[in-house]
């Protein structure tokens, strides 16, 4: 009965480290295909996400710049009449 009991937290601990090394080693590997991912970008010279969202948001903001700056010209030229 003991011995069985011994056995059985012996496996227990082994799939449970078993466990362990496998997420660690996802990612690992999850972490070195994100670095070759950037590596191949920042050769290829093409845009990443992150650097594809922020040009995005930049364009925004000068478009709603240029549209307020227009709509205050209209306001100023009518004033001027």
């Amino acid at each position: 009965m003991a011995n069985s009991e011994d056995l059985i937290k012996k496996f227990g601990k082994l799939v449970e480290k078993g466990i362990n090394n496998y997420k660690d080693i996802n990612s690992e590997i999850i972490n070195i295909c994100k670095s070759k991912r950037d590596e191949f970008l920042f050769k290829m010279k093409i845009v990443g996400k992150e650097d594809l969202d922020i040009l995005r948001k930049r364009i925004e903001k000068l478009e709603t710049e240029l549209s307020n700056s227009k709509k205050t010209k209209k306001t100023k030229r009518a004033g001027k009449r």
